[in-house]
């Protein structure tokens, strides 16, 4: 593109583009800048639901009811999908942190928690990047979110009961004001705007919603510093375990794609970026507000790796293409920078 068909693009979608294409250095650096300046952002933690909040609307309003309705319609790979992400991926979160902590440690609530919480909107932007359905993606993200109220509580009950005591109804409530009533209301403002708002608002909304998830990211990071520095000779551990959990939640997605890659040859990007991107945001403060910080710590680490994973998974799903088409023309596929 010339530089002054560039110069005729807003600023704003300069930006937001910019961030998509960087967001993986980007938020391990908001991680980091939240740990440096943890205590002039610590008396911002009240902003984070309201900033979360902005954040699920502007997703919401990208999908619309007939979107989602077409997916409900199509059961088979969403039925695959949250069997993978919530019901296989806790599983194996528990038993490893069982394994490596103990079952009562508050790192294992972590680990669960990271699988069971909604996934994660950037997803959408990888899904796009590697060739998959942004619709199917941004379906499912709306129609988890949607569940999610419901999800957390039972998931973590089912997995812990009597040890974790915590407030269902509060924790509800939360998601409700932070996820569900934003994207319905985000949903409804698609439906009424028949579609133009997200083309619309994007070169405000769209850079301010990243502006508001990299300034979550820090305060939530300013919130666990403290505990995070006390307890360093834990990270040891924890951080290699946090690392092979979300290589196993990709891992499920790819051979879960398997399945679905005949009739559906999107199915490998979907799945694998489904499945091991969530909402670490939502994550981390579901985990300060109910759980403690410790059970906050996986969650947070889950950001320095769920981003530069998502950019392998974008290799390795380029290889397999590129030699799958090589095999079958002898031609290698030309894709995009």
């Amino acid at each position: 593109m010339s530089t002054d068909a560039m110069k005729r693009i807003p600023f704003g979608l300069r930006f937001n583009a910019w961030f998509e294409r960087y967001m993986f250095i980007v938020i391990p650096g908001a991680l980091t800048a939240g740990f440096w300046l943890a205590d002039e952002l610590q008396p911002f933690i009240a902003w984070v639901p309201w900033l979360f909040a902005f954040i699920t609307l502007v997703m919401g309003w990208g999908c619309s009811a007939g979107q989602i309705a077409k997916e409900l319609r199509r059961p088979l790979p969403m039925l695959l999908l949250f069997a993978l992400a919530h019901i296989a991926a806790p599983l194996i979160a528990y038993a490893m942190g069982a394994a490596l902590f103990g079952a009562a440690s508050p790192y294992v609530v972590g680990m669960v928690l990271f699988t069971v919480i909604p996934l994660g909107v950037s997803s959408a932007i990888w899904v796009g990047l590697s060739g998959g359905s942004t619709a199917w993606i941004l379906a499912m993200i709306v129609i988890d979110s949607l569940l999610s109220p419901a999800v957390v509580p039972a998931s973590v009950h089912l997995f812990f009961g009597a040890d974790i005591h915590i407030d269902s109804a509060g924790m509800m409530l939360k998601l409700l004001a932070i996820i569900v009533i934003p994207t319905a209301a985000g949903v409804a403002l698609y439906e009424l705007s028949r579609g133009r708002i997200k083309a619309a608002a994007a070169p405000v909304a769209a850079p301010v919603s990243k502006l508001c998830f990299t300034a979550v990211v820090m305060i939530n990071a300013a919130a666990i510093a403290p505990h995070v520095t006390a307890l360093r000779h834990d990270m040891a551990v924890v951080l290699p375990a946090v690392l092979a959990l979300v290589a196993v939640c990709y891992l499920l997605g790819l051979l879960g794609s398997m399945l679905l890659r005949r009739r559906d040859p999107a199915a490998a990007a979907n799945l694998t970026y489904a499945s091991g991107m969530r909402n670490i945001s939502l994550g981390m403060v579901i985990g300060l507000a109910y759980f403690g910080p410790l059970a906050a710590v996986p969650v947070v680490l889950a950001i320095l790796i769920q981003q530069p994973m998502a950019t392998l998974n974008y290799w390795i799903l380029r290889s397999v293409e590129a030699r799958r088409l090589r095999g079958r023309s002898g031609n290698v596929p030309h894709w995009k920078a």
